[in-house]
C-alpha cells in the first residue's frame, strides 16, 4: 500500500509555467516533489545544529592536547 499523499497549491509566474509546458517530457510533480523532500531534510539537519550548538554552548573547553593525554594515560595503564 503506498503512502497517504495530499494535494499541495502554490502560485508560480505564468511565464514559468509556459516554460515548463513546453518541456513534456519531464515529470514536474516528481521533480517538485524531490526537491521539497531534499530542502526539508536539509532544514530539519540544519535545526538539529542549531540545538546542539546550543545544548553545546554550556559545556567547557578543555585545554589543547588535554584528550590525547588522557587517551595515553589510559593505555599505559593498561
Amino acid at each position: 500500500m503506498g503512502r497517504k499523499s495530499v494535494v499541495v497549491s502554490f502560485r508560480i509566474p505564468a511565464e514559468l509555467k509556459a516554460r515548463m509546458d513546453r518541456l513534456k517530457h519531464v515529470n514536474w510533480s516528481e521533480e517538485v516533489r524531490a526537491f521539497l523532500e531534499e530542502r526539508v531534510r536539509q532544514y530539519e539537519v540544519r535545526e538539529v545544529l542549531e540545538r546542539v550548538r546550543g545544548e553545546l554552548e554550556g559545556v567547557p573547553t578543555l585545554p589543547r592536547g588535554t584528550v590525547r593525554r588522557w587517551i595515553r594515560a589510559d593505555r599505559d595503564s593498561h
